[in-house]
């Protein structure tokens, strides 16, 4: 099929539908990654620094998140959790699934960060008399964060990416709701289109403001 035979009437004409689920895309979006830089910090933090009890818990959640698929997650959560008298929305699992996700994937990023500040700039901030916070706050955290920046970005687009998994739940976003139309119209060529451009446009929006960003909070060369 060439573009000359897509049905660009009946694209438009489902327009609404498809904004509806967009809309719902970027929500769950927007949520799982906020909640995974949250996430991310936190237990980033708490490894890089060992802090005791935390930092293994911690261990454990990234190992079992980073080693078994997303989809098996999201069927826990909304087939699973049930079954121990725990029940969710599809709402919630969706955006719960891609943060609990992300926050796995971003706690290694911001570990990773942390863990690469040399040691003389943290001894020189306590030699000045800072507490261990105040270090961690004025020295640690900006120049580590800096270092995770290009990896946790990397992570919220797979968060984004990964919404569309969640039609497998049943939940209205822009990949179910092309799937619900195509289903009923044998469109399929025209709401995978959609989808596609959909995505790459996000992507490659974010992808651009990324670079912006990057360059920005570059840390500076040293000699």
């Amino acid at each position: 099929m060439t573009l000359a035979a897509i049905d660009w009437d009946f694209i438009v004409d489902n327009l609404p539908e498809l904004l509806a689920g967009l809309r719902r895309t970027l929500v769950v979006a927007t949520i799982g990654i906020a909640g995974a830089f949250l996430v991310g910090l936190v237990l980033g933090a708490a490894r890089a620094h060992r802090i005791p009890v935390v930092s293994q818990l911690a261990a454990v959640y990234v190992e079992v998140i980073r080693n078994t698929p997303i989809l098996v997650q999201i069927f826990f959560l909304f087939f699973g959790l049930p079954q121990l008298g725990i029940r969710l929305s599809p709402f919630v699992t969706a955006w719960l699934s891609v943060l609990i996700w992300g926050g796995a994937y971003n706690t290694e990023n911001f570990r990773a960060g942390f863990e690469a500040v040399p040691r003389r700039f943290r001894e020189a901030a306590l030699a000045l008399g800072f507490t261990p916070r105040r270090t961690f706050v004025n020295v640690t955290l900006p120049i580590g964060g800096r270092i995770a920046l290009a990896p946790s970005i990397n992570t919220y687009i797979s968060v984004l990416k990964n919404t569309s998994l969640l039609t497998a739940i049943g939940y209205a976003e822009l990949t179910n709701v092309s799937r619900s139309i195509s289903a009923v119209t044998f469109k399929d060529a025209e709401m995978l289109l959609v989808v596609a451009v959909t995505y790459l446009a996000i992507v490659w929006t974010l992808s651009a403001l990324i670079r912006l960003l990057e360059a920005r909070l570059a840390l500076p060369r040293t000699a």
